[in-house]
């Protein structure tokens, strides 16, 4: 256990002034600086990095492409055609949905694709502003819009599941402000998958109050309780572009095909957003009146030029296997559903229990994230976050706090994707017994 004036110490030497409100890069930069002081490696539970091989198909791929030397071109800055081609297809096999290959835009990871789809949402018309968040989510998400100086709201779906999200969107959207709802699915932090009914609403408001619906869809297919893994057979995972066409998806290497080192992404428009005229970005950057070419050739190009050339060609082939049935990688990930579960157990054992705990009437799937609260012995109340987390650190464990993802409940996210051997297994076990202890 590591002393609490070594705890402090290393914190003000990371000048963080409390582990609650740090991010996931200064969590995991805390924990390597206390090891020395632990004397062995921390179970990592903060960081969302793949823990699985990357895929074979995307790595021959990609070192043939980069044998031709193709890296001696700029890469098509609205992707390359191949590309293109093979995200229409694979959205088609997957989602249900048919879009144009010109309205899949590769981006470097849905990092830049949200980076940038922030800009151009909150200056494509005037006096919509604002980007309304279904919360918890991504603590990255809100870091870009502070970043970029855009409004933005949110609220924690913790209460409003249901037919009760539909007040909460339209206190929100009646202002006329909003120029997007943003949201995950599953959801990271919490893994919590919105309904076909929730889907549904999103989008009948989205078309009543003029707002675009952004999915970010990193662990698509990852919803383990029905089968999503065959190309062009139901069932398909429920998504909002089934009801309207005012609809963006984003679609990542980085977790489906552990490709995350890679940095490709998708940014998949609906043929009608793709194409809606944008006469004030016309006036403002002289380039083209519509949306889609915009965000192309004014947002895209002034911030990367482009994706990179040789990882187009991974990301086509592995997403040209998955259509092909070549790889199943609905089927690899459900690893992740296993170490879930198993890990759900050993914090369940020491009295931890779920935060974010059901999708209406039924129990969340077991994947790659889950959220874990602790009763205080003190208060009889759920411990607060800044607490729970300096405890769990000073065991050696590492997570971050829900407050990050602007959860409004006590506790924190896990991720499960460094668990892989029953050692890690007991060794949380040994540290959250001592936790236990703390006093």
């Amino acid at each position: 256990m590591i002393p609490e004036s070594d705890y402090t110490r290393v914190l003000r030497e990371h000048g963080i002034d409390k582990i609650s409100q740090a991010n996931i890069r200064q969590c995991v930069a805390v924990s390597k600086a206390m090891e020395p002081v632990l004397g062995e490696p921390f179970v990592h539970l903060e960081f969302g990095v793949p823990g699985l091989p990357a895929c074979q198909y995307g790595i021959e791929a990609e070192k043939a492409a980069l044998e031709r030397g193709v890296p001696n071109t700029y890469a098509n800055v609205a992707g390359e055609p191949f590309l293109k081609e093979a995200a229409a297809r694979f959205v088609e096999a997957f989602l249900d949905i048919k879009v144009t290959p010109e309205c899949c835009v590769p981006t470097v990871g849905s990092m830049q694709a949200s980076y940038t789809l922030f800009l151009i949402l909150s200056q494509y018309e005037k006096g919509r502003d604002t980007i309304l968040f279904i919360d918890p989510g991504f603590p990255a998400h809100h870091t870009q819009v502070n970043i970029l100086g855009i409004r933005a709201i949110s609220f924690d779906i913790y209460n409003y599941r249901g037919q009760k999200m539909r007040a909460k969107l339209e206190e929100y959207l009646q202002s006329g402000r909003v120029c997007s709802i943003f949201y995950s699915n599953p959801n990271n932090p919490t893994w919590a998958c919105l309904t076909d009914e929730e889907l549904k609403i999103i989008a009948e408001l989205a078309d009543k109050y003029d707002a675009l619906v952004v999915e970010d869809l990193a662990y698509l297919g990852m919803d383990f309780r029905k089968d999503y893994s065959k190309p062009f057979q139901p069932p398909f995972p429920p998504t909002a572009a089934k009801y309207t066409q005012r609809y963006m998806l984003l679609i990542s290497a980085s977790k489906i095909f552990s490709y995350a080192g890679g940095r490709i992404a998708i940014a998949v428009f609906s043929p009608r957003v793709f194409k809606f005229k944008t006469p004030l970005l016309k006036e403002r950057y002289g380039l083209t009146d519509t949306f889609g070419g915009n965000y192309i050739y004014t947002y895209l190009y002034s911030s990367s030029s482009g994706t990179v050339h040789s990882t187009q060609y991974a990301l086509a082939a592995m997403m040209n296997a998955a259509v092909e049935g070549k790889i199943n990688f609905v089927e690899d990930m459900k690893e992740y559903g296993r170490r879930a579960k198993r890990c759900k157990e050993v914090f369940g054992k020491h009295g931890f229990y779920l935060v974010y705990d059901k999708d209406g009437d039924e129990p969340l799937s077991d994947g790659f994230f889950f959220t874990m609260g602790y009763i205080d012995p003190e208060t009889g109340q759920p411990m607060e976050c800044e607490k729970l987390l300096s405890r769990l650190m000073r065991c050696g464990i590492c997570a971050i706090t829900l407050n990050t993802t602007c959860s409004e409940q006590e506790g924190i996210r896990i991720c499960v994707s460094k668990l892989s051997s029953d050692a890690d297994y007991e060794k949380l076990d040994k540290r959250l017994e001592e936790f236990t202890k703390l006093k």
